[in-house]
């Protein structure tokens, strides 16, 4: 169960930053804060930051939203012996992952360690969910 509570809660803050990133993309807030580097802004006005016709960082609210719910509900007590969470939290996760070999900005690498991160505690509860599947005596 904590490994799914840390996924919730990596996937909250990974949501928020790809918001602002999105926010950011839709005009509004102004210059995106990032530090002396100012590359941030440069990567954001880029022609990287739109894949398939919509900005990145609408991928990753989606993404992350996607893996808050999973996690989220995989905390349900009938939902909790489930591995089928574990697998599909580190599906999406895998998914992430991938994603962010295209991305460049200190955001956009904060979220990657992010989504890196729900990547490493999904195959941790990955793995107790199925040692704790083995270890059960069979019914028959």
């Amino acid at each position: 169960m904590r490994y799914r509570q840390a996924i919730a809660l990596l996937a909250l803050v990974g949501l928020f930053v790809a918001l602002y990133l999105w926010l950011h993309a839709l005009g509004f807030g102004g210059a995106i804060k990032c530090g002396a580097s100012g590359g941030c802004e440069t990567v954001q006005t880029s022609p990287w930051a739109v894949f398939l016709g919509l900005p990145v960082a609408f991928y990753g609210v989606v993404g992350y939203l996607a893996v808050l719910i999973a996690a989220l509900v995989s905390l349900r007590p009938a939902a909790l012996a489930q591995p089928g969470w574990d697998r599909l939290v580190l599906g999406l996760a895998s998914l992430g992952v991938v994603f962010t070999a295209y991305l460049t900005c200190r955001w956009c690498v904060g979220s990657a360690v992010i989504i890196t991160l729900i990547w490493m505690v999904s195959v941790l509860a990955l793995r107790r969910s199925d040692g704790l599947t083995a270890a059960r005596p069979q019914q028959e």
